[in-house]
């Protein structure tokens, strides 16, 4: 009676920590931007800006229940802005909580933001951005994840003749994760 308690919960635990990276001793996680979103407004609550489209990666890699550290590189078009691109570039610390089931990633970040177009150097200075973010993936095989992730970032531009342009917004993306 034992022996069938021990092999039930030993094949549970089997099934569950299975599904999940807790055991992992190295993972790499790569995705990429889906949309971005501008929140900010300006004073007849108009946008400031709208996105156009967004291409970029990020790439985050962590050893077990130490911090991960993740870089982002991503760039936004602006929608009617005569070809201005917001150039987006975060380093990130983040954790893996150790949940299983669910792969729950939470980070924080900071790097650089510039506006990209002819003559635009001459106009802005870079940005100084930072970031929290959430991932949420979903195991399906022991080693091998896909997440959804979210990105609030606050992020404001000088303007070199004075006052600043907000840029700030949110970033989703979608991901996979590789443990070994």
């Amino acid at each position: 009676m034992k022996l069938k308690i021990i092999i039930t919960a030993f094949a549970a635990s089997c099934l569950i920590f299975s599904s999940t990276q807790a055991f992992a001793l190295f993972s790499i996680s790569v995705g990429v931007p889906i949309s971005q979103s501008f929140t900010a407004k300006n004073a007849d609550g108009s946008k400031v800006a709208e996105s156009d489209g967004v291409s970029g990666v990020f790439l985050h890699a962590s050893l077990p229940i130490l911090v991960g550290l993740g870089v982002e590189n991503y760039k936004t078009k602006l929608k009617d802005s005569g070809g201005k691109e917001l150039a987006t570039t975060m380093y990130d610390i983040f954790y893996l909580l150790p949940i299983p089931i669910v792969n729950l990633t939470i980070g924080l970040g900071t790097g650089s933001t510039e506006l990209q177009c002819t003559g635009c150097s001459a106009t802005y200075d870079k940005g100084t951005p930072t970031q929290w973010y959430a991932s949420l993936g979903v195991p399906f095989f022991p080693f091998f994840d896909m997440h959804l992730s979210y990105r609030s970032i606050t992020s404001k531009i000088a303007v070199k003749a004075g006052g600043e342009v907000d840029l700030s917004g949110n970033v989703t993306g979608v991901g996979i994760m590789f443990s070994f």
